[in-house]
């Protein structure tokens, strides 16, 4: 199996304010050129584009493709578990949307500190493990967002449960406190597990970096793209199954396909000069958002928190240009949607948020730079 997979959770959209207008004949035409060259793999899961994205896959890959020329992968939605007897409804309705008998792969969804908790609660492994055994599922595995010390936890009782896990891992924050890339990466390997890798490009913020590391990697080498260092850097570690990447249009696409195709790893000069990279990168993207969009599911106020977060970022990361020339951005959004400063400091964004990001705080910030009232 070709190392890159396609990850459906950032589909192009004829509406960028509306999570569920996903372009599908966009996305038709990049799920033919994906299978066209050799790549299999496809990510979906039950809250991507607003509970929409499994119904995408239908439409535009499961009806439109031969079974044997795809992989699906699919997610049971831990946050939303309230019962044991939810493990079954979930799994048969995402069975249904996606129009298939099976999942070639089918995970524990976010498995962090409380949703571990709820899976344990109502018996989700077992429920899984029974799916398995009756063909539903042909490879079971999680995923995670959370401090290595908690995944052993997970792995130690459940090793034999499971064939691999699914981990966010990109060279920015393979040293990040928050986040333990390197640690989590290293204790799925101890227990012999594959890696399935997702937001290698972190949301798109190692697309698009500032200046001065952009400078460094086009003098390294001005054929290779900027997101093309990112996916390979995770594609190059041992053990790694597939790389997932959200890809949003043909042409990132076509760019993910150009490297993946015939893949060659980093060298080791290009892996350390990466990590030489990060202060840069961090200094000038505040915000480690990943435009996950899992902070809007519950948001009373209707604040479209990760494009705000992207807005303030991209306003850091260009030398010499103020807030204020982000500013007309920022209005466009907001008159669809809630102010930054109207949150209310529920936090029910960041009981959701996969990065432990404090998004009341940085809601404050946001309001600060672009908002008339101070």
């Amino acid at each position: 199996m070709k190392k890159l997979g396609f990850g459906m959770m950032r589909l192009p959209l004829l509406n960028d304010l509306d999570q569920t207008s996903v372009d599908e004949k966009q996305v038709c035409e990049m799920v033919d050129a994906f299978i066209a060259n050799g790549f299999t793999y496809f990510d979906t899961a039950y809250m991507y584009h607003n509970h929409e994205s499994e119904k995408v896959v239908k439409r535009c890959l499961v009806e439109r493709h031969q079974r044997d020329e795809y992989t699906l992968a699919s997610k049971l939605p831990s946050m939303f578990l309230t019962c044991e007897e939810d493990n079954a409804k979930f799994f048969n309705e995402q069975l249904e949307k996606c129009g298939v008998t099976f999942f070639d792969y089918y995970l524990l969804h976010n498995l962090n500190v409380a949703n571990y908790e709820k899976v344990e609660k109502y018996n989700s492994f077992a429920f899984c493990k029974r799916m398995v055994e009756e063909g539903k599922i042909k490879h079971l595995g999680f995923s995670f967002h959370g401090l290595a010390k908690d995944l052993a936890k997970i792995l130690e009782k459940h090793h034999n449960d499971i064939e691999f896990v699914q981990l966010q891992i990109n060279y920015v924050d393979w040293e990040n406190p928050n986040v333990e890339s390197r640690l989590c990466y290293e204790t799925v390997r101890k227990y012999g597990k594959k890696v399935v890798i997702m937001e290698p490009v972190k949301g798109g913020a190692l697309a698009n970096l500032p200046d001065e590391a952009n400078k460094v990697l086009m003098e390294h080498d001005d054929t290779k793209s900027i997101p093309s260092y990112a996916i390979r850097f995770a594609a190059s570690l041992d053990g790694v199954m597939v790389v997932l990447s959200g890809m949003s249009n043909m042409a990132q696409l076509q760019d993910n396909m150009s490297y993946m195709k015939d893949f060659v790893p980093l060298t080791s000069t290009e892996f350390n000069m990466l990590l030489g990279l990060v202060d840069v990168i961090n200094e000038a993207n505040k915000i480690a958002c990943t435009a996950c969009n899992y902070c809007t599911e519950k948001c009373p106020k209707h604040i479209c928190i990760p494009d705000y977060f992207k807005i303030y970022n991209k306003a850091r990361s260009h030398m010499g240009r103020s807030y204020n020339s982000f500013k007309p951005e920022y209005e466009k959004l907001s008159a669809n949607h809630g102010l930054a400063s109207d949150c209310i400091n529920c936090k029910q964004c960041e009981k959701m948020c996969p990065q432990h990001l404090p998004i009341t705080k940085y809601l404050k910030d946001v309001a600060i730079a672009f908002e008339d009232k101070k």
